[in-house]
């Protein structure tokens, strides 16, 4: 789908182009993409995905893929395979990939020379101590006792850090700076501490001393000569904290800068990793990948498109003030991609059987109908038809009101798509009162396509041949939370969880649907927007509602 939505340059665009026409770092544009290394990623990252991507593929620079990897007791390389996957998926290719683990000894290094310098110190209080001391935003900060002992004395506690003689949380290592800073950041904020409980993904045991984000981040970005860090606004407090280490450091002109955007949030959603892992764990969601989690996967699975996404995010925009997206405004993008390829196919939820009691025994035709009218490239095929076919049972009423113009008994004539005029003539129910069998005759002049198929009737229904569909089992996702910020209830979220998110059903489709692979899609005529499950076998096909033709939530 071509993205359409035409808009003016938002900031970030702004500074890039200004910062190329001042020639700034040498008219370098290099930005990258930081992921952590802890878990799948969601709808959110992908904004910050078509930011640093997109930016780089405008303006003909390059963007690189970077794992935040300096906390082993998280991170996995399950995490680094889906995130590459990932990326790729939404339609981006970075120019290399690079860790943050690539960069240890260097970041030692400049460790060490903090230290020398008397701008670092080791410090063996307790976290709940340092925390303790920080102060508040209007009351100046505790020194640590431990702050002004003797270079060489830091330096030898420094190399122990590493050697596994330290146990983990017994010593941190913190930058010295202002501990009466109206910055929070600024005082004296932790560089390094001890994890011996994990090994590394990559590292293994070789590293017990692991750097911080704040210390790690902004000289990475300087080894890989990023121009444009570009983050979300949570970190613009840490912006000062990152131009200072880089000052420590640097010994020429360049600079990476860092930028920040708003974050995505998005209605009846939650894009906390913590919560999303507590949704797994506990067995609320069937995994990462469940089609009602906002997973880049998971979105996937549903049905959403590369170009959907890309499509929503173009939307929205980037600004520097945070704020909550309706849902439906990813749906609508789903939906506008989705109409003009996908086949418009039948599909039963509930049917019953029809006989046409005039239709010639032991005959059978094909009809012609179009794959999908909006897309003539899409082609037709043939769907049979004959004496015996099924209905959804809510298009036929034994005693319906007026303005019921579907199937009833007593004259009123209904189309069947693609096919012919009918009339019922009655019904046939079980000892329930339950309507098992509808009669019905048709007229053979009124066959689509054909000069008496121009006569106007008030309804048209859907119908399957007995012998033209099969079963499947068909999964109605719905959104996971009944409330619009599920984020800011400050209750159990489990209270929040829409019991009706998952309805599973077994339904009657067309034979046409026999060969569909994963990730193909389908629009249910008067339904919604559907695609193949990979759960799908040969003898089994599962199919996950992406999305219904319109917002039902709306009325809700």
């Amino acid at each position: 789908m071509e993205e359409t939505v035409k808009k003016s340059l938002n900031f970030i665009e702004e500074i890039v182009e200004n910062d190329l026409r001042e020639g700034i770092n040498d008219n370098r544009l290099q930005t990258r993409f930081p992921p952590e290394p802890n878990g799948y990623l969601h709808i959110g990252h992908a904004k910050a995905i078509c930011m640093d991507f997109g930016i780089a593929q405008r303006y003909g620079g390059i963007c690189n893929l970077r794992f935040d990897d300096t906390n082993p007791s998280k991170e996995d390389v399950e995490y680094v395979d889906s995130i590459q996957e990932d990326i790729k998926w939404l339609g981006f290719q970075w120019g290399n990939v690079f860790y943050a683990s690539d960069y240890f000894p260097q970041l030692w290094d400049l460790a060490v020379q903090l230290i020398k310098d008397g701008k670092a110190y080791v410090d063996e209080q307790s976290a709940e101590e340092i925390a303790k001391q920080k102060g508040t935003p209007t009351t100046p900060g505790t020194e640590s006792p431990y702050r002004n002992r003797p270079v060489e004395e830091n330096l030898a506690l420094f190399a122990k850090m590493n050697t596994g003689e330290i146990p983990e949380g017994a010593m941190v290592l913190r930058a010295k700076i202002d501990m009466a800073s109206p910055n929070m950041h600024f005082r004296d904020p932790i560089m390094y501490r001890i994890i011996t409980s994990h090994p590394h993904h990559r590292t293994g045991t070789q590293w017990k001393a692991y750097p911080m984000y704040d210390y790690a981040h902004g000289q990475s970005d300087y080894f890989e000569g990023v121009t444009h860090s570009i983050c979300t606004l949570e970190f613009v407090v840490h912006r000062p904290l990152y131009d200072w280490f880089i000052d420590q450091f640097a010994d020429s002109d360049y600079r990476p800068r860092q930028y920040e955007f708003n974050r995505l949030n998005i209605t009846y959603t939650v894009m906390s990793k913590r919560k999303m892992l507590q949704l797994v764990q506990e067995g609320l969601v069937a995994g990462w990948d469940d089609p009602r989690m906002p997973t880049i996967c998971g979105l996937r699975r549903r049905g959403y498109t590369p170009a959907a996404i890309r499509d929503f995010i173009n939307r929205i925009g980037y600004t520097k003030v945070d704020g909550m997206i309706d849902v439906s405004l990813l749906e609508h993008s789903i939906r506008e991609d989705l109409k003009p390829q996908a086949h418009r196919v039948s599909a039963l939820f509930d049917p019953i059987k029809l006989i046409i009691t005039n239709y010639p025994e032991g005959q059978k035709e094909y009809m012609t109908t179009d794959n999908n009218p909006d897309n003539e490239a899409a082609g037709t095929r043939e769907m049979p038809f004959g004496r015996e076919i099924y209905i959804e049972r809510g298009d036929f009423m034994e005693d319906a009101p007026k303005d019921f113009y579907r199937l009833t008994p007593g004259g009123r004539e209904v189309r069947l798509k693609s096919a012919y005029i009918i009339q019922c003539t009655g019904c046939e129910k079980d000892e329930n009162g339950q309507v098992t069998t509808v009669y019905c005759t048709y007229d053979p002049d009124t066959k689509s396509g054909t000069e008496g198929s121009k006569r106007k009737v008030k309804s048209t229904i859907n119908w399957l041949d007995k012998d033209g569909c099969i079963e499947a089992e068909v999964r109605l996702y719905d959104r996971l939370f009944k409330v619009e910020d599920p984020a800011a209830y400050d209750g159990d979220f489990h209270d929040l969880l829409n019991e009706d998110s998952l309805e599973v059903k077994t339904a009657l489709v067309e034979k046409h649907l026999e060969g569909a692979k994963p990730g193909d899609h389908f629009q249910f005529l008067k339904i919604g927007y559907f695609t193949v499950d990979k759960d799908s076998q040969d003898n089994k096909l599962v199919l996950n509602r992406t999305v219904s033709l319109k917002d039902n939530w709306a009325k809700k």
